[in-house]
């Protein structure tokens, strides 16, 4: 790497850094009093079927099932693997808008209609964008992967998701 490389990765590595304490910040404005602990949030195994002969891709995600967990999100998370995501159950189905606030990190978003089938993906939303993502129709759950994870697993809008509602 040159050193203008160098330099350069090193002013995003600030500017990254400064963003994330502003996050914060807003996170406790917003009277939130700060982010909520992914582990407090319910867990379940969720799984994607396509194609035939069909193969199933498995995931453990994380449930945005009140209001406070489905606005922060991912907010805050700075890795995501491969196996790992968040699903944010609709209910009533609806059209949903999402955006990237206070996110460190690409996500694919697949928003999944009242048949439990794929009916948009939206590829590796932007880190930190306040743009709208919207569903575009009513849906009963929006599911968040590593951004590429679609383009990588080859997931199509008529791909099956199910999963089950965590137990309390």
């Amino acid at each position: 790497m040159t050193q203008a490389g160098r330099r350069r990765r090193a002013r995003r590595a600030i500017l990254v850094g400064i963003l994330a304490a502003a996050g914060l910040q807003d996170a406790v404005a917003d009277g939130a009093g700060g982010p909520l602990d992914l582990a407090s949030y319910p867990r379940t195994d969720l799984t994607i079927t396509q194609g035939k002969p069909p193969r199933v891709h498995s995931f453990r995600v994380w449930v945005a099932d009140t209001p406070q967990r489905a606005e922060q999100g991912l907010m805050f998370v700075s890795d995501l693997p491969e196996s790992e995501g968040m699903v944010f159950p609709l209910q009533p189905p609806r059209v949903e808008n999402m955006w990237m606030k206070n996110t460190y990190i690409e996500l694919d978003m697949l928003f999944i209609g009242t048949n439990g089938r794929v009916t948009k993906i939206i590829e590796r939303a932007a880190p930190l964008s306040l743009a709208t993502l919207s569903s575009g129709e009513p849906v009963a759950a929006v599911l968040e992967l590593r951004g590429g994870a679609a383009a990588k697993l080859g997931l199509k809008v008529g791909d099956a998701v199910s999963w089950k509602k965590p137990t309390a």
